[in-house]
């Protein structure tokens, strides 16, 4: 697959951040209508459907869960989509919308199945202080009813022991998150499965720290924005839908905030892809 003319001069020993930037405005400029579109397609709309029907539905009927947990499965297997769509149109400027969209499709089952195999694995590692929480006698009903009363609080060792793996955890997940954050652009491109996650730890080498100063600043940035929206939209739909339709109030405030996280995913997906193109590029360099 071809790669942009907006990457030269990236390719030194040393990827520089700001450089990937650049070119993601570059390629945002040339092609925010096409991104646009897909990321409503997508990841907006998908959305907006299940939060609407989870908003709207009874949760305590069986089938309206039902309904709702086929929704979040589509919603998430539709962003999945936008973001390898997304990618296609920032590799490559010869991909228009149509391709993209293939391009897409096609290489959505292996990301979808990365994205399950990572989610298990990051369960299972989230098991260990659940179970020392248990054996020490934390009621785990109690916490989630919020009967503080009936709690039965853990023991010094088991809570210092969760605080502890708690931190460590959170530290990994920063951690494997840098070394994978190239997982979507290396399934697009390169045609891999399950190889794509060497293949992404493979291309960030000696990139991990400036990779994780991104990732915090970019999740500080997309919660205060995400927040604000929601908190101001809320606000004015209350005051103007009035105290009967708190419901509708909290549902709109969420598509405000979903707009919010929509665009923030949209520019995540291009920088993605033109940090792929130039640690692709550095590697080629003999």
């Amino acid at each position: 697959m071809a790669t942009t003319g907006a990457t030269t001069g990236i390719v030194n020993a040393r990827v520089k951040m700001g450089t990937v930037w650049d070119r993601t405005i570059e390629v945002l400029n040339g092609r925010t209508g096409m991104i646009a579109r897909i990321a409503v397609l997508g990841m907006l709309l998908p959305t907006v459907v299940r939060d609407g029907f989870v908003a709207f539905t009874s949760r305590a009927n069986p089938v309206s869960m039902l309904v709702g947990a086929v929704l979040t499965i589509g919603a998430l297997v539709a962003m999945i989509w936008a973001q390898l769509s997304i990618v296609a149109i920032a590799t490559d400027p010869a991909v228009d919308a149509a391709s993209a969209r293939r391009q897409g499709s096609a290489r959505v089952l292996p990301a979808l199945g990365i994205t399950v195999l990572l989610t298990i694995v990051a369960f299972l590692l989230a098991v260990p202080p659940i179970v020392v929480l248990v054996q020490s006698g934390f009621d785990f009903a109690a916490a989630a009813n919020g009967s503080s009363a009936q709690m039965t609080p853990p023991s010094v060792g088991a809570a210092s022991f969760t605080a502890l793996y708690g931190l460590a955890y959170l530290l990994v997940l920063l951690w494997i998150g840098a070394r994978l954050v190239l997982l979507n652009p290396v399934i697009l491109n390169e045609r891999l499965g399950v190889g794509a996650i060497r293949r992404s730890i493979q291309l960030t080498k000696g990139m991990t720290w400036r990779i994780i100063g991104v990732l915090v600043l970019f999740c500080i940035v997309l919660l205060v924005a995400t927040g604000a929206a929601q908190s101001v939209t809320g606000i004015v739909f209350r005051l103007v839908l009035g105290a009967d339709s708190v419901a509708t109030a909290a549902f709109l405030a969420g598509v405000a905030g979903s707009i919010v996280t929509t665009a923030f995913t949209a520019l995540a997906a291009v920088f993605t892809a033109q940090l792929y193109v130039a640690t692709r590029e550095k590697h080629a360099v003999p």
